[in-house]
């Protein structure tokens, strides 16, 4: 059934494979084109006491109801719905009724039997009334991966919670019915607000695609330059990371960031942003997983019995367990230049908007990938009936630099580079005459 991140999940909160810029060549992959729905869902989890006293989150209202699905369909849909509440409320059931509460927005991943991924952006709110509630969580479900946009659509969404329900109904069924924009480009979506009148509400999305899920920023505050480092070469050998933080939106926006750092490649393990509390034990997975713990899980996560794996401490920003060689694992050459840039960034007095400090941060990251692989398009051998096939020796051995060898023998053994070098081996349209 649906699972978080499962293997053969992509990165960014799993954004869509996109084609990557620069030089690393184009790679065919399917878009999530504009023009298509931007939910499939909005759901509201809400916490139900239990006989035994504890909360249980539930769903408590749906929209858009389905109705006349195949039963293959309808199936899906159930074990969809099922998963919802778990990583709506993924810190257990210690809940008690409060009068104040700061909201948080936080997304996770969820991946079907075929591969196919489904996003859920949460906004988690008190709801506004008299005396002493429980928070409950609206849930937009998507397949487009754009948090910035969903940000914006659960401020609307959160306005209107503190007048009524009801006024939230007709404002998602105006977003339902306006197609998504082109990146770049603009939706207006008229909607009525009693005592209010009209608004038009104006959503934009990002230029650059492959960047509409991230928030670097979110991980330069956190982490030291060559922290930030040690975790990608990490990641780049495709090793078990552990994030810990206690704010939800903290986890699922600074692995978001670590799993954006790999583009143009895709972090193809289990990926969970944040790991409910009946999952914990995820942590002692022999293959590799990129997850979020809250900090109040850390000892029962130390008392499991774990692989190797770089546990990072987001609040106070440093490592607290690590296999030992991260220092060595990238070429020191180009460790030096991305920490020069990355320092560079870090100490600029500009202030930069978030698109900047993202475009900034990946251009650097990107850059390395070209310096160290941009060459593989000419290690592809081209059959007549237009398949392509690697040259993985030639490829590693027309670099000069002996630890850029060294590091690409090994980086060229994951899983990340064979899902990319499939994709550009598929990507040549056969020529006429061509061998």
């Amino acid at each position: 059934g649906f699972t978080e991140g499962k293997d053969g999940a992509s990165a960014a909160e799993n954004t869509p494979p996109q084609v990557p810029q620069g030089k690393l060549g184009e790679r065919s992959s399917v878009f999530y084109s504009a023009g298509q729905f931007f939910f499939e869902y909005l759901v509201v989890v809400s916490l139900k006491k239990m006989p035994d006293g504890h909360y249980e989150p539930k769903i408590t209202y749906q929209f858009p109801k389905r109705e006349n699905l195949l039963k293959g369909q309808k199936e899906e849909e159930e074990r969809l719905l099922q998963a919802i509440p778990l990583f709506c409320f993924p810190d257990g059931n210690n809940w008690a009724p409060v009068t104040e509460f700061t909201s948080e927005t936080f997304s996770f991943v969820l991946t079907n039997v075929d591969g196919s991924r489904k996003i859920g952006y949460c906004r988690r709110l008190l709801p506004s009334g008299r005396g002493v509630q429980l928070p409950e969580v609206f849930c937009i479900i998507s397949c487009l991966g754009c948090f910035g946009l969903f940000s914006k659509i659960l401020d609307e969404v959160e306005k209107r919670r503190q007048i009524s329900m009801a006024v939230i109904y007709p404002f998602m069924q105006g977003l339902r019915e306006s197609p998504f924009p082109a990146p770049g480009k603009t939706v207006t979506i008229k909607s009525f607000i009693p005592d209010s009148g009209t608004e038009l509400i104006e959503l934009t999305r990002p230029v650059d695609a492959h960047l509409e899920h991230v928030e670097f920023q979110a991980l330069l505050q956190r982490l030291r330059p060559h922290l930030i480092l040690h975790i990608f070469a990490s990641a780049m050998l495709e090793r078990r990371l552990i994030f810990l933080a206690e704010e939800l939106s903290v986890l699922s926006q600074c692995i978001h960031a670590v799993a954006a750092l790999l583009y143009p490649f895709t972090w193809a393990h289990t990926y969970i942003p944040v790991v409910p509390e009946c999952l914990l034990d995820t942590v002692c997975c022999p293959t590799p997983f990129m997850v979020g713990i809250q900090m109040r899980h850390l000892e029962r996560v130390l008392e499991q019995p774990m692989e190797e794996a770089l546990i990072i401490d987001l609040c106070e920003g440093k490592i607290i367990r690590a296999v030992g060689d991260e220092e060595e694992i990238l070429p020191g050459k180009l460790q030096n230049e991305m920490l020069i840039s990355l320092n560079r960034h870090n100490n600029n007095n500009n202030v930069h908007s978030s698109e900047q400090v993202n475009a900034l941060v990946s251009e650097a990251f990107v850059h390395f990938f070209v310096r160290l692989v941009g060459h593989y398009a000419s290690h592809i051998k081209w059959g007549r009936s237009g398949s392509g096939s690697f040259q993985e020796r030639a490829f590693c051995k027309a670099i000069a630099s002996k630890s850029c060898r060294r590091f690409v023998k090994k980086f060229v053994k994951t899983n990340m580079f064979s899902l990319f070098i499939e994709e550009a081996e598929k990507s040549r349209i056969p020529q006429e005459g061509n061998g």
